[in-house]
């Protein structure tokens, strides 16, 4: 995951006119999300201005400039520090555009200079019951199928984790390192969904250099650690992997209740390639075992069955958009392909400059059209 999850903690994400008169009258409400309007969010090193505290509920549309010197991110945060949406990676001097769905109600949106800490918030206020129009039932039928999926993964997952804890709590530091990489694929393909609680991900999926100060060290990246640098397991390691099912099971008995919505799935397929393009390309993930393109293509699947599911709305609205998605999607998968071993992949330690500069930009000619999907499905 990126490494403000775990200290940075996670959507997906350019500026024009100000909403003005139609948020406050809530004319917004009729506009469509792919028009003009929307809140404007200037974020600085030492500052985060909104345009307006007070707007629509339904779909929002957030404009952000980075006018700081440092790589920023935006999040807009529910009560209990419920992950609404993101954006990440904003360079100085660079713009981007979230499209969200909101309820009525209380929110804060904060910016992360520097994409570390609790950040810098507003409280922001949703009014009104939403849009006025009916949501096409193509777009309630690819909530329905996602929430299954994730919820699948999640079954998944604990079972696959748990081969993995059992291993370390008897010690055998070779039967681990196997459970290790499968353990997480669920959650690398949900991941969105699963950090939007705000508490599970720094529990299970936080690394060493994304911890808050005074935060305890727990999850798979400490026996990630363990096994492949210091190349043993401790009495503390295996109260640890204990403790990373409990909090597994806690995510797997949360995870129904997430709040998904057409363009929360939308921007968690964003999201994922983000989450590829900071920590698996780079290496950053998985530094210890390397095995970072099981993550890489667990991202990859979980973005793909999210547009998947919007497909039949995005084909009507944007056939072109549909269109690149499909060439994009299959192109990065070949690119994987190349370093398939067996049935897993190649220590990605051992894949050269050349060879991650190729990933990288098949990472970001896929992520340039998925970053239009949400707006797509809004408008």
């Amino acid at each position: 995951m990126s490494a403000s999850a775990r200290s940075r903690t996670l959507i997906a994400g350019t500026a024009v006119p100000l909403l003005a008169a139609a948020v406050l009258t809530g004319c917004a409400e009729k506009q469509k999300a792919g028009g003009h309007g929307g809140v404007q969010v200037a974020a600085g090193d030492s500052s985060c201005k909104v345009s307006d505290t007070e707007f629509p509920a339904g779909h929002v549309r957030l404009h952000i400039e980075n006018k700081g010197t440092k790589v920023t991110e935006v999040y807009v945060y529910a009560p209990g520090d419920r992950i609404v949406t993101e954006r990440e990676n904003i360079g100085p001097g660079t713009k981007a555009d979230i499209t969200t769905e909101v309820e009525a109600g209380k929110y804060e949106i904060a910016c992360k200079p520097g994409m570390k800490g609790d950040g810098i918030r507003q409280k922001v206020t949703a009014t009104g019951k939403g849009a006025d129009r009916k949501r096409n039932p193509k777009l309630d039928a690819a909530v329905a199928g996602y929430r299954a999926y994730v919820q699948k993964q999640a079954d998944q997952t604990v079972p696959a984790a748990q081969k993995f804890a059992d291993a370390v709590e008897d010690g055998d530091v070779a039967e681990a390192k196997k459970r290790y990489a499968v353990s997480r694929v669920g959650w690398e393909r949900t991941e969105p969904v699963a950090e939007s609680f705000g508490d599970i991900d720094p529990k299970v999926d936080v690394r060493a250099d994304g911890l808050e100060e005074g935060q305890k060290w727990t999850g798979w990246h400490k026996l990630e650690k363990s096994l492949w640098e210091e190349k043993k397991i401790s009495a503390e390691d295996k109260k640890l992997a204990g403790k990373l099912m409990k909090d597994l099971k806690d995510w797997q008995n949360r995870v129904g209740k997430a709040r998904i919505t057409p363009t929360s799935m939308a921007n968690g397929a964003k999201e994922l390639l983000d989450e590829v393009a900071t920590g698996k390309v780079t290496g950053e993930e998985e530094r210890y075992s390397h095995t970072d393109l099981v993550d890489f293509e667990a991202n990859v699947d979980g973005a793909e069955k999210a547009y998947e599911l919007l497909k039949p709305v995005t084909e009507k609205k944007d056939a072109q958009l549909a269109k690149d998605l499909d060439e994009q999607f299959a192109a990065i998968g070949k690119n994987l392909d190349e370093h398939r071993k067996g049935d897993g992949f190649v220590s990605y330690d051992t894949v050269g400059k050349g060879d991650r500069k190729k990933l990288s930009n098949a990472v970001n000619a896929l992520a340039e059209p998925l970053s239009r999907l949400a707006a797509t499905v809004a408008s």
